[in-house]
């Protein structure tokens, strides 16, 4: 019986999940007053009038947007990336105890909140004069995302052969030519879910930029849709259309990459 019920629960769970998708698909496509009198409907004929208007809005808020999210992901996630990859083969590799303790301390900070510790941090973003800045939005990310990327690689470092290194060690090679070119061609596992995992969590954070960057010195594509709701009204078409195209370059970021991220996911789970 339990067997039976299960693809009727995955079903229902991808349904329910499938239903906001659903929505922002549909009404990409309808105008503005069908949106509001019928939501859930197919859109008969489909226009393409939404996406065209968001395309040509003489302030360029999507271009801009789009600019500001692609610069601040990019810049982040390759750093992040970086940066967790030496720093998590560091402690997957060294026998010392206080690297156990400065582990301990890093999975630390994902049980803690972005949004708790973002007044200090302004304040030191204020101090320093990156406030209202993309430096300093970027700084953010990498401190506070530092921690995950640490934890991924760590654990799949763990599962592959410490000889590999010792061998190369041997050849000649110095400690930075055993990382970047016998480690890290191995770590592309994990790099693709550190990768997708943060480019994601970036993407789509919202707070962070509106707080950091501020209102009127930038904006990224999730404040953008914020910025395009006026207090009294709002163009429904403008917003589903909006949050469609704010979607498609992570979703084709994710696509790239879904190969390698079970792999990465996966990679050090019984071993370390």
């Amino acid at each position: 019986m339990t067997a039976k019920l299960r693809p009727v629960a995955a079903i229902l769970v991808s349904a329910l999940f499938a239903v906001p998708l659903y929505y922002v698909l549909v009404n990409v496509f309808k105008p503005g007053d069908q949106i509001a009198r019928t939501p859930a409907s197919v859109p008969l004929p489909p226009t393409p009038a939404n996406i065209h208007a968001v395309l040509t809005r003489p302030d360029g808020l999507f271009w801009v947007s789009l600019a500001n999210s692609l610069l601040v992901t990019l810049l982040s996630i390759l750093v992040l990336t970086v940066l967790s990859a030496m720093l998590g083969h560091y402690l997957a590799r060294s026998a010392k105890r206080w690297t156990r303790v400065l582990a301990l301390i890093l999975l630390a900070g994902l049980m803690i909140p972005p949004q708790v510790i973002l007044i200090p941090v302004t304040e030191v973003l204020r101090l320093t004069g990156l406030m209202a800045t993309i430096q300093g939005l970027v700084l953010f990310n990498v401190g506070y995302y530092v921690p995950f990327g640490v934890f991924v690689f760590t654990g799949f470092i763990r599962g592959v052969p410490v000889e590999l290194e010792e061998a190369a060690r041997l050849d000649g090679a110095s400690r930075a030519q055993v990382f970047w070119r016998i480690m890290f061609p191995l770590l592309r596992p994990a790099t693709a879910s550190v990768l997708i995992f943060l480019g994601v969590w970036i993407w789509n954070d919202f707070i962070d930029p509106l707080i950091i960057l501020g209102p009127s010195q930038g904006t990224t594509v999730t404040t953008g849709i914020y910025r395009s709701i006026g207090q009294y009204q709002a163009d429904l078409g403008s917003v589903f259309a909006l949050m469609f195209l704010a979607t498609l370059p992570v979703l084709i970021f994710y696509l790239a990459l879904q190969k390698q991220f079970v792999k990465g996911l996966t990679g050090g789970a019984t071993k370390g």
